[in-house]
C-alpha cells in the first residue's frame, strides 16, 4: 500500500524556504556591497531555490498517491512535474550567470575592482554552512521518504554548495590581490561565474534526467525480474506480455498475462492475491493488473516487443 507522506515533505519544504530565503537575502547584500558578479550570479542561484520550494508546496499540494474519479492512477506525477519545473529555473539561472558574465567581459567599460573585506567573508562561510545543512537534511529525508520533489531540491542545493565553494575562493583571491599586489586577481570573480553556470547546467541535467522516465512510463522492473518472482507461485504455467511503470519505491503499476493450471475461477483468484503479495514484498508498492487466459494462449514473449524466449 503506497504511502501518503507529504505533510512530510511539507515540513521540509517550509523550513527550508524559510532558511533559502535567508541565504538568498544575505548573498544579495553581500554581492551589492562588493560589486562581486559571482556572487550576484550565486544569489541569483539561491532565488531558485526558493522559487523551487515554493513549486515544491505546490506540486504537493496536488500530488496525493490515492486514486479518485479523475486520477484513478493517482496524483503522485505532480512531483515529477515539479522536479522539471525546477530544472527549468536552473536552465533560466544558468542563461543569467552567463549573460552577466559576457557583458562585463565584453560589453562593459567600468573598473572591475571588487571590495571584499574579512567580514564578508566570514559571513559568506555561514552561507555556505546553512546550504550544506539544507542539502543534507532535505536528501536524508527524500530518501526516506521516497520524495522526488525533495531528493531533486537537494539536488539543486548541493550544487549551490560547490557554487557557493567557488565564489568564496575567487573573492579570497580578489581579497589577496593588493597584498599580493597581482591586479589580475581582480578578474578572478567574472571568470569563475562560467563554472558556476556550467555546475548549475548539470544540476538541471540530472534532475530531468531522473524524472522524465517516469513521465513518459518508461519501464520501472525488469520484465524478466517480474517473471522470475510469478513463475515460482504453484500453479502459475505460463507469464506474458509484461509491462510495468511508475517508479519503483514509491509506486510501480504492473500488468500481465497469466495462465494458471486451473479452470476453478475461485482458485484462479487465490493464485493471483499470491502473485500480488509476492510482488509487492519483492518490490514495493505496486498495483497489478493481471488478465488470466486459458492454456491454448500460450505464449514465448516475456514482454512487449522482446524476442527472448522464457527459460
Amino acid at each position: 500500500m503506497v504511502q501518503d507522506n507529504r505533510s512530510q515533505v511539507r515540513r521540509v519544504l517550509w523550513l527550508t524556504l524559510l532558511l533559502n530565503l535567508f541565504v538568498m537575502a544575505l548573498k544579495f547584500t553581500l554581492g551589492i556591497a562588493t560589486g562581486s558578479l559571482s556572487l550576484q550570479a550565486d544569489a541569483l542561484h539561491s532565488v531558485t531555490d526558493s522559487v523551487n520550494n515554493v513549486l515544491g508546496l505546490v506540486a504537493n499540494r496536488f500530488s496525493s498517491p490515492q486514486p479518485d474519479r479523475e486520477h484513478p492512477y493517482g496524483h503522485q506525477k505532480f512531483e515529477a512535474v515539479g522536479a522539471l519545473g525546477i530544472a527549468a529555473f536552473l536552465g533560466i539561472a544558468c542563461f543569467e550567470i552567463l549573460r552577466g558574465a559576457v557583458e562585463k567581459l565584453f560589453l562593459n567599460t567600468e573598473n572591475v575592482a571588487i571590495a571584499v573585506s574579512s567580514t564578508e567573508l566570514w559571513l559568506l562561510l555561514l552561507v555556505l554552512g546553512v546550504n550544506i545543512f539544507v542539502a543534507f537534511y532535505e536528501r536524508n529525508i527524500g530518501r526516506k521518504i521516497g520524495s522526488p520533489i525533495l531528493i531533486a531540491d537537494a539536488r539543486h542545493t548541493m550544487s549551490d554548495i560547490w557554487v557557493t565553494i567557488i565564489v568564496i575562493s575567487g573573492l579570497i583571491g580578489v581579497w589577496q590581490a593588493e597584498n599580493l599586489n597581482i591586479p589580475q586577481l581582480q578578474w578572478l570573480d567574472i571568470a569563475l561565474a562560467f563554472p558556476v553556470a556550467l555546475l548549475v547546467f548539470y544540476s538541471g541535467w540530472e534532475v530531468i534526467n531522473e524524472n522524465l522516465p517516469w513521465l513518459v512510463d518508461e519501464m520501472a522492473i525488469a520484465p524478466e525480474a517480474i517473471y522470475d518472482v510469478v513463475i515460482q507461485i504453484p500453479g502459475v504455467i505460463n507469464c506474458h506480455d509484461i509491462a510495468s511503470r511508475g517508479m519503483l519505491g514509491r509506486q510501480v503499476f504492473i500488468e500481465m498475462h497469466l495462465i494458471v493450471d486451473t479452470d476453478d475461477l475461485v482458485v484462479a483468484h487465490q493464485i493471483t492475491e499470491q502473485i500480488e503479495e509476492r510482488l509487492e514484498k519483492r518490490f514495493g508498492a505496486v498495483r497489478v493488473l493481471i488478465h488470466v487466459e486459458p492454456p491454448e494462449y500460450e505464449e514465448d514473449s516475456i514482454s512487449f516487443g522482446s524476442t527472448e524466449a522464457m527459460r
